[in-house]
This record gives C-alpha cells, structure tokens and sequence, in this order.
C-alpha cells in the first residue's frame, strides 16, 4: 500500500521561498503521477502542479506559474514542489497525491493521499 508523507511546509514572509518533499514508502513512486493540491481556509481543494512519471509537469494554478516548480527524484522515492516569491495567498495546508495513470487537475482520481503540511505566508 502506497503512504505519501508530506513536509517542508511552515511560516514564510511574502517573498520568501519554501521547498516542500513528498515523500513514498510501501511502493514506488516510479510509476505515478503525483500532483499537490492546496486548500486554504473557507475554499475548496484545488490542484497547484503534477508530474508525470516520465517526468512531463504541469501547473493547474496559473496563479503559480513562474513561482512554483515540481521536480522527482525516483532514486529517494520522493517528490518536490518548489515555491518561490510566496505570497499571502499562496496561505494553505498543501497535500501531495498519487495517480497510477496520468496527471489530472481533478481531485477525484487520486488514488492516494498524504495528511497535508501547513504553509503560512504572512509577515
């Protein structure tokens, strides 16, 4: 059974930069796309970035593009999203999900999830 455990998140001042890890255990994540989504307070889910597992990347969040990076590192099983030039709005608990096919903005085909790690940005 695929377990995704996610860290790197905290409080940031606008501007600031955080690097985010998605990390795998019981499988490999060789064979996943694995996107991060976001909620913030009082608004629902939504999709930031994937990766394929031949690597490929998309961002769903325009309000990320130029700001946020997704990589994989197959040999540490592990999955990164880093977020440059933070913002307030950029303010919410970010999860890590894998799809055994293809990347997807929807939700609702992940099969696996992590519990979340908290981003603050505030000065």
């Amino acid at each position: 059974q695929l377990q995704l455990v996610e860290s790197g998140g905290g409080l940031v001042q606008p501007g600031g930069s955080l690097t985010l890890s998605c990390t795998a255990s019981g499988a490999t994540l060789e064979y996943y796309a694995i996107g991060w989504f976001r909620q913030a307070p009082g608004k629902e889910r939504e999709a930031v970035s994937c990766v394929e597992s031949h690597g490929g990347s998309t961002n769903f969040a325009h309000s990320v593009e130029g700001r946020f990076t997704i990589s994989r590192d197959n040999a540490k099983n592990t999955v990164y999203l880093q977020m440059n030039s933070l913002k307030p709005d950029d303010t919410a608990i970010y999860y890590c999900a894998a799809e055994f096919t293809e990347c997807s903005g929807s939700q609702y085909v992940y099969d696996y999830w992590g519990q979340g790690t908290q981003v603050t940005v505030s000065s």
